[in-house]
Protein backbone atom coordinates (compact mmCIF):
# COMPACT_ATOMS: atom_id res chain seq x y z
CA UNK A 1 0.00 0.00 0.00
CA UNK A 2 1.36 3.14 -0.87
CA UNK A 3 1.92 5.33 2.68
CA UNK A 4 2.39 8.87 0.75
CA UNK A 5 6.23 7.96 1.88
CA UNK A 6 9.05 9.81 -0.47
CA UNK A 7 11.14 6.28 -1.16
CA UNK A 8 13.64 7.93 -3.05
CA UNK A 9 14.77 10.49 -0.25
CA UNK A 10 18.03 12.16 -0.81
CA UNK A 11 19.21 15.05 0.66
CA UNK A 12 21.33 16.59 -2.33
CA UNK A 13 23.30 19.86 -2.47
CA UNK A 14 22.94 19.72 1.25
CA UNK A 15 26.38 18.97 3.14
CA UNK A 16 26.78 16.59 5.81
CA UNK A 17 28.10 19.49 8.25
CA UNK A 18 24.26 21.22 7.71
CA UNK A 19 22.88 18.29 9.14
CA UNK A 20 24.61 18.99 13.05
CA UNK A 21 22.43 19.21 15.44
CA UNK A 22 19.11 18.19 13.50
CA UNK A 23 17.56 15.19 12.59
CA UNK A 24 17.48 13.29 9.86
CA UNK A 25 14.89 10.28 8.52
CA UNK A 26 16.43 8.21 5.66
CA UNK A 27 14.49 5.23 4.85
CA UNK A 28 12.53 5.73 8.14
CA UNK A 29 15.19 4.91 10.39
CA UNK A 30 15.98 8.00 12.60
CA UNK A 31 19.36 9.22 12.20
CA UNK A 32 21.23 11.54 14.81
CA UNK A 33 23.82 13.96 13.44
CA UNK A 34 24.74 15.94 16.11
CA UNK A 35 24.50 17.03 19.42
CA UNK A 36 20.77 17.78 19.63
CA UNK A 37 19.71 18.42 23.30
CA UNK A 38 18.55 14.93 24.96
CA UNK A 39 17.29 13.64 28.12
CA UNK A 40 17.36 9.70 28.46
CA UNK A 41 17.97 9.79 24.50
CA UNK A 42 14.66 11.88 23.67
CA UNK A 43 15.20 15.15 21.96
CA UNK A 44 14.36 18.14 23.83
CA UNK A 45 12.38 20.87 22.96
CA UNK A 46 12.77 24.49 24.24
CA UNK A 47 9.91 24.78 27.09
CA UNK A 48 9.43 28.72 27.04
CA UNK A 49 9.09 31.77 24.63
CA UNK A 50 12.27 34.00 24.46
CA UNK A 51 9.95 36.68 25.57
CA UNK A 52 6.54 36.66 27.54
CA UNK A 53 3.44 37.87 26.24
CA UNK A 54 2.18 41.53 25.83
CA UNK A 55 -0.90 43.16 27.45
CA UNK A 56 -3.64 44.15 26.05
CA UNK A 57 -4.95 46.02 28.48
CA UNK A 58 -4.37 49.46 26.56
CA UNK A 59 -5.90 48.14 23.08
CA UNK A 60 -9.40 48.82 22.49
CA UNK A 61 -10.53 46.20 20.21
CA UNK A 62 -13.87 47.55 20.03
CA UNK A 63 -12.32 50.51 17.96
CA UNK A 64 -11.03 47.85 15.93
CA UNK A 65 -13.84 45.17 14.72
CA UNK A 66 -17.30 47.45 15.91
CA UNK A 67 -16.93 47.49 11.70
CA UNK A 68 -16.27 43.84 11.12
CA UNK A 69 -19.73 42.89 12.94
CA UNK A 70 -21.53 39.84 10.82
CA UNK A 71 -18.56 40.10 8.17
CA UNK A 72 -15.95 36.87 7.52
CA UNK A 73 -13.08 38.36 9.19
CA UNK A 74 -10.09 36.13 6.75
CA UNK A 75 -11.03 39.22 4.68
CA UNK A 76 -10.25 42.23 6.54
CA UNK A 77 -6.44 42.89 7.63
CA UNK A 78 -6.69 42.44 11.78
CA UNK A 79 -3.81 44.27 13.63
CA UNK A 80 -1.44 42.04 15.36
CA UNK A 81 -2.57 42.89 18.65
CA UNK A 82 -4.81 40.18 18.13
CA UNK A 83 -2.42 37.24 17.33
CA UNK A 84 0.05 35.05 19.07
CA UNK A 85 3.00 34.20 17.42
CA UNK A 86 1.89 31.18 15.60
CA UNK A 87 0.82 30.63 11.96
CA UNK A 88 -2.09 28.43 11.68
CA UNK A 89 -0.05 25.76 9.67
CA UNK A 90 1.91 25.66 12.76
CA UNK A 91 -1.98 26.04 14.97
CA UNK A 92 -2.73 22.90 12.86
CA UNK A 93 0.23 20.67 13.86
CA UNK A 94 -0.86 20.79 17.29
CA UNK A 95 -3.32 18.28 16.22
CA UNK A 96 -0.71 15.67 16.52
CA UNK A 97 -0.05 16.97 20.40
CA UNK A 98 -1.26 13.54 21.22
CA UNK A 99 -0.20 11.46 18.55
CA UNK A 100 0.36 8.21 20.46
CA UNK A 101 -3.61 7.91 20.50
CA UNK A 102 -3.07 7.11 16.89
CA UNK A 103 -0.29 4.68 17.63
CA UNK A 104 -2.81 2.74 20.00
CA UNK A 105 -5.85 2.67 18.19
CA UNK A 106 -2.96 1.01 15.34
CA UNK A 107 -2.24 -1.32 18.17
CA UNK A 108 -5.74 -2.69 19.21
CA UNK A 109 -6.99 -5.47 17.40
CA UNK A 110 -10.90 -4.75 17.76
CA UNK A 111 -12.43 -2.37 15.59
CA UNK A 112 -14.67 -0.77 18.32
CA UNK A 113 -11.80 -0.28 20.46
CA UNK A 114 -10.22 1.29 17.96
CA UNK A 115 -12.97 3.47 16.90
CA UNK A 116 -13.06 4.51 21.20
CA UNK A 117 -9.06 5.90 20.61
CA UNK A 118 -9.62 7.55 17.36
CA UNK A 119 -12.35 9.08 19.14
CA UNK A 120 -10.10 10.38 21.86
CA UNK A 121 -7.79 11.35 19.59
CA UNK A 122 -10.45 13.80 17.73
CA UNK A 123 -11.18 15.35 20.85
CA UNK A 124 -7.76 15.58 21.92
CA UNK A 125 -6.94 17.77 18.46
CA UNK A 126 -8.81 20.86 19.75
CA UNK A 127 -7.76 20.68 23.34
CA UNK A 128 -4.50 22.96 23.16
CA UNK A 129 -7.52 25.69 21.91
CA UNK A 130 -8.83 25.72 25.77
CA UNK A 131 -7.82 29.62 26.99
CA UNK A 132 -6.07 30.76 23.66
CA UNK A 133 -7.54 33.40 23.12
CA UNK A 134 -4.71 34.97 20.66
CA UNK A 135 -5.30 34.50 16.55
CA UNK A 136 -2.91 32.50 14.92
CA UNK A 137 -0.90 34.76 12.02
CA UNK A 138 -3.06 34.23 8.91
CA UNK A 139 -0.58 32.00 6.21
CA UNK A 140 1.01 33.26 3.24
CA UNK A 141 -0.43 31.79 -0.06
CA UNK A 142 2.58 29.16 -0.35
CA UNK A 143 3.92 29.19 3.04
CA UNK A 144 4.94 25.78 4.48
CA UNK A 145 5.41 24.05 7.90
CA UNK A 146 7.27 21.04 8.58
CA UNK A 147 7.43 19.10 11.61
CA UNK A 148 9.37 15.91 12.20
CA UNK A 149 8.89 13.93 15.83
CA UNK A 150 11.05 10.75 16.38
CA UNK A 151 10.27 10.70 19.92
CA UNK A 152 6.62 10.13 18.91
CA UNK A 153 7.07 8.63 15.63
CA UNK A 154 5.72 11.14 13.06
CA UNK A 155 6.36 13.91 10.56
CA UNK A 156 4.17 16.51 9.18
CA UNK A 157 4.11 18.61 5.90
CA UNK A 158 1.99 21.78 5.38
CA UNK A 159 0.77 23.98 3.09
CA UNK A 160 -1.12 26.94 2.59
CA UNK A 161 -2.71 26.23 -1.07
CA UNK A 162 -5.17 29.00 -1.24
CA UNK A 163 -5.63 32.46 -0.03
CA UNK A 164 -9.72 33.68 -1.26
CA UNK A 165 -10.85 31.67 0.15
CA UNK A 166 -7.77 30.73 2.76
CA UNK A 167 -7.01 27.01 2.71
CA UNK A 168 -4.57 25.55 4.54
CA UNK A 169 -3.75 21.75 3.68
CA UNK A 170 -1.64 18.72 5.77
CA UNK A 171 -0.40 15.81 5.60
CA UNK A 172 1.01 13.65 8.40
CA UNK A 173 2.61 9.96 8.30
CA UNK A 174 3.99 7.87 10.83
CA UNK A 175 7.80 6.63 10.28
CA UNK A 176 7.13 3.48 10.96
CA UNK A 177 4.29 3.21 8.06
CA UNK A 178 1.41 2.81 10.52
CA UNK A 179 -0.90 5.65 9.89
CA UNK A 180 -1.39 8.79 7.35
CA UNK A 181 -3.43 11.85 8.46
CA UNK A 182 -4.43 14.51 5.94
CA UNK A 183 -6.83 17.06 5.64
CA UNK A 184 -7.25 20.33 4.05
CA UNK A 185 -9.26 23.20 6.64
CA UNK A 186 -11.01 26.46 5.43
CA UNK A 187 -11.20 28.71 8.93
CA UNK A 188 -14.51 30.96 8.69
CA UNK A 189 -14.09 33.61 11.58
CA UNK A 190 -16.86 35.98 11.64
CA UNK A 191 -17.51 38.57 14.67
CA UNK A 192 -20.99 38.78 16.12
CA UNK A 193 -20.67 41.71 18.49
CA UNK A 194 -19.47 40.49 21.65
CA UNK A 195 -17.64 36.69 20.38
CA UNK A 196 -15.63 35.48 17.36
CA UNK A 197 -16.94 32.33 16.02
CA UNK A 198 -14.81 30.27 14.06
CA UNK A 199 -16.60 27.30 11.53
CA UNK A 200 -13.26 24.96 10.83
CA UNK A 201 -14.46 23.82 7.49
CA UNK A 202 -12.81 20.66 5.89
CA UNK A 203 -12.79 16.90 6.41
CA UNK A 204 -10.35 15.45 8.16
CA UNK A 205 -9.16 11.94 7.54
CA UNK A 206 -7.34 9.14 9.67
CA UNK A 207 -5.92 6.02 7.96
CA UNK A 208 -5.02 3.05 9.77
CA UNK A 209 -3.04 1.05 7.00
CA UNK A 210 -2.62 -2.08 9.23
CA UNK A 211 -5.71 -2.31 9.86
CA UNK A 212 -7.03 -1.03 6.19
CA UNK A 213 -9.13 1.42 7.14
CA UNK A 214 -10.03 5.13 6.89
CA UNK A 215 -11.61 7.27 9.89
CA UNK A 216 -12.99 10.67 8.52
CA UNK A 217 -14.70 13.99 10.74
CA UNK A 218 -14.82 17.46 11.08
CA UNK A 219 -13.56 19.85 14.00
CA UNK A 220 -16.81 21.74 16.34
CA UNK A 221 -17.01 25.18 16.05
CA UNK A 222 -14.95 27.15 18.25
CA UNK A 223 -16.10 30.61 19.99
CA UNK A 224 -14.49 32.89 21.45
CA UNK A 225 -16.72 35.22 24.17
CA UNK A 226 -16.20 38.37 25.73
CA UNK A 227 -13.70 40.18 22.78
CA UNK A 228 -15.30 43.44 23.93
CA UNK A 229 -16.10 43.35 27.40
CA UNK A 230 -15.13 41.13 30.12
CA UNK A 231 -13.12 37.94 30.38
CA UNK A 232 -12.36 35.99 27.48
CA UNK A 233 -13.07 32.93 27.43
CA UNK A 234 -13.43 29.77 24.82
CA UNK A 235 -16.04 27.23 24.08
CA UNK A 236 -16.51 24.11 21.20
CA UNK A 237 -20.26 23.25 20.28
CA UNK A 238 -21.72 21.54 17.60
CA UNK A 239 -21.91 17.16 16.71
CA UNK A 240 -18.53 15.78 15.28
CA UNK A 241 -19.30 12.48 13.62
CA UNK A 242 -16.64 10.10 12.50
CA UNK A 243 -17.13 7.66 10.38
CA UNK A 244 -15.10 4.07 9.89
CA UNK A 245 -15.38 4.20 6.10
CA UNK A 246 -14.50 0.12 6.09
CA UNK A 247 -16.87 -1.36 8.93
CA UNK A 248 -19.58 1.01 8.86
CA UNK A 249 -18.77 2.15 12.84
CA UNK A 250 -19.41 5.39 13.78
CA UNK A 251 -19.13 7.87 16.31
CA UNK A 252 -21.72 10.86 16.83
CA UNK A 253 -20.01 13.22 19.78
CA UNK A 254 -21.86 16.29 20.48
CA UNK A 255 -19.73 19.33 22.14
CA UNK A 256 -22.10 21.03 24.34
CA UNK A 257 -22.52 24.46 24.25
CA UNK A 258 -22.36 26.07 27.73
CA UNK A 259 -26.25 26.59 28.68
CA UNK A 260 -27.91 29.10 31.12
CA UNK A 261 -26.15 27.75 33.97
CA UNK A 262 -23.00 26.65 32.58
CA UNK A 263 -23.42 23.09 33.51
CA UNK A 264 -22.43 21.93 29.72
CA UNK A 265 -19.65 24.37 29.60
CA UNK A 266 -16.54 22.12 28.08
CA UNK A 267 -18.72 18.65 28.06
CA UNK A 268 -18.30 16.21 25.24
CA UNK A 269 -21.03 12.90 24.93
CA UNK A 270 -21.26 10.69 22.54
CA UNK A 271 -21.62 6.98 21.52
CA UNK A 272 -20.16 4.38 18.95
CA UNK A 273 -22.53 2.20 16.89
CA UNK A 274 -21.91 -0.57 14.26
CA UNK A 275 -23.41 -0.72 11.06
CA UNK A 276 -26.45 -1.77 12.49
CA UNK A 277 -26.59 0.68 14.97
CA UNK A 278 -26.39 -1.20 17.93
CA UNK A 279 -24.75 1.03 20.30
CA UNK A 280 -21.44 -0.72 21.92
CA UNK A 281 -20.35 2.31 24.20
CA UNK A 282 -21.19 5.66 25.35
CA UNK A 283 -18.07 8.24 25.40
CA UNK A 284 -18.11 11.64 27.88
CA UNK A 285 -16.00 13.85 29.23
CA UNK A 286 -14.40 17.23 28.65
CA UNK A 287 -12.53 18.81 25.52
CA UNK A 288 -10.32 20.55 28.42
CA UNK A 289 -10.11 17.28 30.63
CA UNK A 290 -10.24 14.06 29.88
CA UNK A 291 -12.52 11.46 27.91
CA UNK A 292 -13.87 8.09 28.96
CA UNK A 293 -15.61 5.54 27.88
CA UNK A 294 -18.31 3.27 29.06
CA UNK A 295 -21.10 0.12 28.67
CA UNK A 296 -24.87 2.24 27.45
CA UNK A 297 -26.43 0.69 30.04
CA UNK A 298 -24.80 1.41 32.59
CA UNK A 299 -24.47 5.11 31.67
CA UNK A 300 -28.23 5.51 31.19
CA UNK A 301 -28.13 3.86 34.87
CA UNK A 302 -26.02 6.61 36.18
CA UNK A 303 -28.23 9.37 34.29
CA UNK A 304 -31.14 8.55 35.93
CA UNK A 305 -29.53 8.75 39.45
CA UNK A 306 -28.01 11.93 38.77
CA UNK A 307 -31.26 13.22 37.31
CA UNK A 308 -33.14 13.11 41.11
CA UNK A 309 -30.45 15.10 42.42
CA UNK A 310 -30.31 17.88 39.83
CA UNK A 311 -33.62 18.85 39.95
CA UNK A 312 -33.90 19.78 43.65
CA UNK A 313 -30.39 22.00 42.69
CA UNK A 314 -31.83 23.48 39.60
CA UNK A 315 -35.07 25.11 41.57
CA UNK A 316 -31.79 26.50 43.56
CA UNK A 317 -29.89 27.97 40.79
CA UNK A 318 -33.47 29.38 38.95
CA UNK A 319 -34.21 31.42 42.33
CA UNK A 320 -30.86 32.66 42.66
CA UNK A 321 -29.73 32.90 38.63
CA UNK A 322 -28.94 36.66 37.10
CA UNK A 323 -27.98 37.94 34.23
CA UNK A 324 -25.10 40.15 33.05
CA UNK A 325 -26.52 41.97 30.38
CA UNK A 326 -22.45 43.62 29.56
CA UNK A 327 -20.73 40.46 28.98
CA UNK A 328 -21.08 36.42 28.28
CA UNK A 329 -20.22 35.63 31.76
CA UNK A 330 -18.11 32.02 31.93
CA UNK A 331 -19.14 29.64 34.86
CA UNK A 332 -17.34 30.31 37.71
CA UNK A 333 -17.75 27.05 39.32
CA UNK A 334 -16.66 24.39 36.45
CA UNK A 335 -17.38 21.16 37.41
CA UNK A 336 -14.95 18.08 36.72
CA UNK A 337 -16.15 15.03 35.16
CA UNK A 338 -18.70 12.89 37.06
CA UNK A 339 -17.05 9.52 36.52
CA UNK A 340 -19.61 6.84 35.48
CA UNK A 341 -18.58 3.49 37.75
CA UNK A 342 -17.16 1.02 35.31
CA UNK A 343 -15.97 3.41 32.62
CA UNK A 344 -11.92 3.56 30.93
CA UNK A 345 -10.01 6.52 31.03
CA UNK A 346 -8.97 6.85 26.83
CA UNK A 347 -7.42 10.30 27.20
CA UNK A 348 -6.53 12.94 29.67
CA UNK A 349 -4.64 16.50 29.07
CA UNK A 350 -1.00 16.94 29.97
CA UNK A 351 -0.33 19.42 32.16
CA UNK A 352 0.50 23.18 30.94
CA UNK A 353 3.78 24.91 32.36
CA UNK A 354 3.56 27.31 34.86
CA UNK A 355 4.82 30.20 33.10
CA UNK A 356 1.81 29.40 30.38
CA UNK A 357 -0.40 32.87 31.15
CA UNK A 358 2.42 34.48 30.45
CA UNK A 359 3.45 32.55 27.27
CA UNK A 360 -0.05 33.03 25.52
CA UNK A 361 -1.35 30.07 27.27
CA UNK A 362 0.82 27.98 25.41
CA UNK A 363 1.03 23.88 25.88
CA UNK A 364 4.47 22.92 26.48
CA UNK A 365 3.94 21.23 22.73
CA UNK A 366 3.15 24.91 21.36
CA UNK A 367 5.48 25.98 23.11
CA UNK A 368 8.30 24.43 20.58
CA UNK A 369 6.66 24.60 17.10
CA UNK A 370 8.64 28.22 15.93
CA UNK A 371 11.73 26.80 17.75
CA UNK A 372 14.59 27.09 15.01
CA UNK A 373 17.60 24.81 16.14
CA UNK A 374 20.70 25.16 15.01
CA UNK A 375 21.26 23.74 11.74
CA UNK A 376 18.02 23.61 10.84
CA UNK A 377 18.22 26.77 8.46
CA UNK A 378 20.12 24.59 6.10
CA UNK A 379 17.58 22.13 5.50
CA UNK A 380 14.22 23.86 5.88
CA UNK A 381 11.99 25.04 2.93
CA UNK A 382 12.96 28.80 2.69
CA UNK A 383 8.98 28.92 2.76
CA UNK A 384 8.85 27.50 6.35
CA UNK A 385 7.07 29.46 8.83
CA UNK A 386 9.93 29.54 10.89
CA UNK A 387 11.81 32.26 8.47
CA UNK A 388 8.29 34.48 8.63
CA UNK A 389 10.06 37.76 10.44
CA UNK A 390 6.38 39.06 11.93
CA UNK A 391 5.90 35.83 13.76
CA UNK A 392 9.77 35.81 14.61
CA UNK A 393 9.39 39.36 16.17
CA UNK A 394 6.81 39.14 17.99
CA UNK A 395 7.80 35.99 19.64
CA UNK A 396 11.24 38.19 20.54
CA UNK A 397 8.57 40.56 22.00
CA UNK A 398 9.62 43.20 19.15
CA UNK A 399 5.99 44.26 18.59
CA UNK A 400 6.46 47.38 16.51
CA UNK A 401 8.62 45.24 14.23
CA UNK A 402 6.10 42.36 14.27
CA UNK A 403 3.55 45.14 12.65
CA UNK A 404 5.91 46.25 10.33
CA UNK A 405 7.01 43.12 9.14
CA UNK A 406 3.15 41.67 9.26
CA UNK A 407 2.54 44.91 6.88
CA UNK A 408 5.66 44.62 4.31
CA UNK A 409 4.12 40.87 4.01
CA UNK A 410 0.74 41.51 3.51
CA UNK A 411 1.34 44.40 1.19
CA UNK A 412 4.25 41.99 -1.30
CA UNK A 413 1.71 39.51 -1.28
CA UNK A 414 -0.76 41.52 -2.87
CA UNK A 415 1.83 42.90 -5.05
CA UNK A 416 2.36 39.16 -6.28
CA UNK A 417 -0.84 38.95 -6.76
CA UNK A 418 -1.24 41.65 -9.30
CA UNK A 419 1.55 41.00 -11.16
CA UNK A 420 0.30 37.44 -11.75
CA UNK A 421 -3.22 38.93 -12.88
CA UNK A 422 -1.02 41.43 -15.33
CA UNK A 423 0.45 38.62 -16.72
CA UNK A 424 -2.46 36.13 -16.77
CA UNK A 425 -0.41 33.58 -14.47
CA UNK A 426 -2.21 31.23 -12.26
CA UNK A 427 -0.90 30.34 -9.09
CA UNK A 428 0.70 27.01 -8.79
CA UNK A 429 0.64 25.10 -5.58
CA UNK A 430 4.03 22.77 -4.68
CA UNK A 431 2.99 19.85 -2.43
CA UNK A 432 -0.29 19.40 -2.61
CA UNK A 433 -3.17 19.11 -5.60
CA UNK A 434 -6.97 19.22 -6.04
CA UNK A 435 -8.30 15.63 -6.01
CA UNK A 436 -11.26 13.39 -4.81
CA UNK A 437 -11.10 11.29 -1.38
CA UNK A 438 -11.48 8.20 -1.74
CA UNK A 439 -13.31 7.44 1.40
CA UNK A 440 -15.95 10.93 1.04
CA UNK A 441 -16.14 11.33 -2.81
CA UNK A 442 -15.41 15.03 -1.75
CA UNK A 443 -13.56 17.53 -2.95
CA UNK A 444 -9.71 18.04 -1.12
CA UNK A 445 -5.82 19.36 -1.10
CA UNK A 446 -4.57 16.12 -1.11
CA UNK A 447 -0.35 15.45 -0.36
CA UNK A 448 1.52 14.71 -4.25
CA UNK A 449 4.85 13.43 -2.13
CA UNK A 450 8.54 14.99 -2.49
CA UNK A 451 8.72 17.47 0.35
CA UNK A 452 11.13 15.46 1.88
CA UNK A 453 13.20 14.97 -0.99
CA UNK A 454 14.33 18.57 0.07
CA UNK A 455 14.11 19.57 -3.92
CA UNK A 456 13.48 23.67 -2.93
CA UNK A 457 14.35 24.55 -6.17
CA UNK A 458 11.33 27.47 -7.77
CA UNK A 459 9.60 27.95 -4.88
CA UNK A 460 8.79 31.47 -3.95
CA UNK A 461 9.85 34.31 -2.48
CA UNK A 462 7.20 34.87 0.01
CA UNK A 463 9.24 36.47 3.14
Amino acid sequence: MDLGLDSDESYEGVSEASFKDALVFEGGNQKNNGSVPQENGIKKHRESLPAPMFSRNSVSIWSILKKCIGLELSKITMPIVLNEPLSFLQRISEYMEHTYLINKACSLSDSIERMQAVAAFAVSAVASQWDRTGKPFNPLLGETYELVREEQGFRLVSEQVSHHPPVSAFHAESLTGDFVFHGSIYPKLKFWGRAVEAEPKGTITLELLKHGEAYTWSNPFCCVHNIILGKLWIEQYGTVEIVNHSTGDKCVLNFKPCGMFGKELHKVEGYIQDKSKKKHAVIYGKWTECMWSVDPQAYEAHKKSEKKGDNKKHKNEESEGAENDDADDMPDVQETVSVVPGSTLLWRIDSRPAHSAQMYNFTNFAMSLNELEPGMEAILAPTDCRFRPDIRAMENGNMDEASQEKERLEEKQRSARKERARNDEEWSTRWFQMGTNPHTGSQGWLYTGGYFNRNYQDLPNIY
